[in-house]
């Protein structure tokens, strides 16, 4: 396993406590994380998906634009936050390793440690009725 960050370690540790579905990724864009809530949406559990790279994660969900049109990876909340180091907000489609095609309210973070050292970034989910 690989070494983190104890910032890293203590938001999979809270993410893990709350009920908002949660992503974590490090600064190369590897998911490292997500909790129990975000499996229900992902459509699979962490422990049997595991960690993604940024081309799988970005890609394997097939996101999509309110207008179901194909969502550019420089469009994606998560990739806002990680590569612009700002928060992002969009709605989302995706589709889940279930199959199943869901829309989304994505709120999207970087995660900056002591002395201002990038660790990675986060993102916040919600299902939504918008179809």
């Amino acid at each position: 396993m690989t070494q983190r960050d104890i910032e890293i370690i203590l938001m999979r540790q809270l993410a893990s406590y709350l009920v908002v579905p949660i992503f974590v990724v490090d600064t190369k864009g590897t998911l490292l994380f997500y909790n129990e809530p975000a499996e229900a949406l992902i459509g699979r559990q962490f422990d049997e998906a595991g960690e993604m790279q940024e081309a799988d994660w970005t890609t394997v969900f097939k996101p999509r634009d309110e207008h179901d049109a194909p969502l550019p990876l420089d469009s994606q909340p998560l990739v806002i936050a990680l590569r612009r180091q700002v928060p992002a907000y969009r709605r989302v489609r995706i589709t889940g390793l279930d199959g199943v095609a869901r829309s989304l309210e994505v709120v999207a973070f970087p995660l900056q440690g002591q002395g201002n050292r990038m660790l990675g970034a986060a993102a916040m989910f919600w299902e939504t009725d918008h179809k």
